[in-house]
């Protein structure tokens, strides 16, 4: 089974929110998920996105490929956590 991660959208009308989701490359944008790792609010200011970094490199290890959106999202996320260490 070829697994993507990727956004799932949510919210409403111009206001989105996004869940960081792994699932089936042939299924729906909204459609199913095997796991929920993370959310995205492209509207909040400063650091916008939660993300488990440990199932991220559980998935990525397994061979799941993160979309473009997700994979500079994780970039910040990892880049964010070296700098609290």
């Amino acid at each position: 089974m070829a697994v993507s991660i990727r956004l799932r959208r949510e919210g409403s009308l111009n206001n989105p929110y996004y869940k960081i989701v792994v699932a089936d490359k042939r299924s729906p944008r909204d459609g199913k998920f095997i796991e929920i790792i993370g959310n995205y609010d492209p509207k909040k200011p400063g650091h916008n996105s939660n993300l488990d970094l440990s199932r991220v490199e559980y998935w990525t290890t397994r061979g799941a490929q993160p979309s473009d959106t997700v994979r500079s999202l994780i970039k910040k996320t990892k880049k964010l956590a070296a700098t609290a260490v």
